[in-house]
């Protein structure tokens, strides 16, 4: 996980926000077009393009026969299981495109959701920052200890619960990418947090679990780290008229690149 995010963060850290992230309109615009054509000649070059016409003209003759016998039960009935049959066999057809299509555009999303999906905190904002300890860490939550820089004030905290997490309530005093040291026995991780006005890449949740290939902001946390997760809360961007936040550039990444490889699948010749 971490060398994956590395290598695809160092790329797209370069090729997104080419005008700088305040212009986010740019990269929502262009990168789901882009992603629907990506689509498009993956799925052209993968599937069995021949084999997918064929079962649409088929399942279209079967439709038909129901329409054009249907005083005829038996026809009816006999049409309307060819039909199925050949839906079966169309959707066969999808399986390896999709799954070969997943990785890009999964890729383009989540660099997407990094950039843009969240806002820094601003001076005087109180947020929490929140630990939880892996399943059967030999550290106990007591003895989970965190060094503050300057720029950020501790309100409150730790407070420690039951089942395995630390929380502290901090205040940012400070414009900045502010490094949290935290120690755990012998382990000491950082956690960043982004204060400041300029929108800009903010990093968000650390982990060792699968969920550090959703959140490359940060470098993901060792396999065998006492953390699971380190997490400060930081609000959503503003993105009008686009929607905002986490689901919303979901949304609007994937009914963009639908839009876009069905406007483009002619021009392309390619046969959904």
């Amino acid at each position: 996980m971490q060398t994956f995010n590395r290598i695809t963060s160092a790329i797209f850290d370069v090729v997104l926000a080419p005008f700088g992230h305040r212009f986010a309109w740019f990269d929502l615009l262009l990168w789901p077009v882009l992603a629907g054509v990506a689509a498009l000649l993956i799925y052209k070059l993968v599937s069995n393009q021949k084999g997918i016409a064929d079962a649409k003209r088929r399942i279209m003759v079967n439709l038909l026969e129901v329409v054009l016998y249907r005083e005829n039960v038996l026809g009816v009935l006999g049409s309307t299981l060819r039909g199925m049959g050949q839906n079966v066999r169309y959707l066969a057809y999808n399986v390896v495109p999709m799954l070969v299509m997943i990785v890009p555009m999964t890729i383009i999303l989540v660099q997407l959701v990094a950039h843009y999906a969240y806002a820094p905190l601003a001076r005087g904002d109180v947020q929490l920052l929140e630990v939880e300890l892996a399943p059967g860490a030999k550290v106990a939550p007591r003895a989970v200890t965190a060094t503050f820089p300057t720029g950020v004030e501790v309100e409150a905290g730790p407070v420690r619960t039951a089942d395995g997490r630390v929380l502290w309530r901090i205040r940012m005093l400070e414009d900045g990418a502010h490094a949290i040291a935290l120690r755990a026995g012998d382990e000491t991780e950082q956690k960043l947090v982004v204060v400041g006005s300029d929108p800009q890449k903010v990093p968000v949740l650390r982990t060792r679990t699968w969920e550090a290939l959703l959140y490359p902001g940060e470098p993901a946390l060792p396999a065998g780290s006492a953390f699971e997760t380190i997490r400060i809360r930081t609000p959503d961007r503003d993105l009008s008229p686009f929607p905002s936040g986490e689901g919303g550039i979901l949304l609007w990444f994937f009914a963009a690149s639908l839009v876009a490889g069905i406007l483009l699948r002619k021009r392309l010749g390619v046969t959904l």
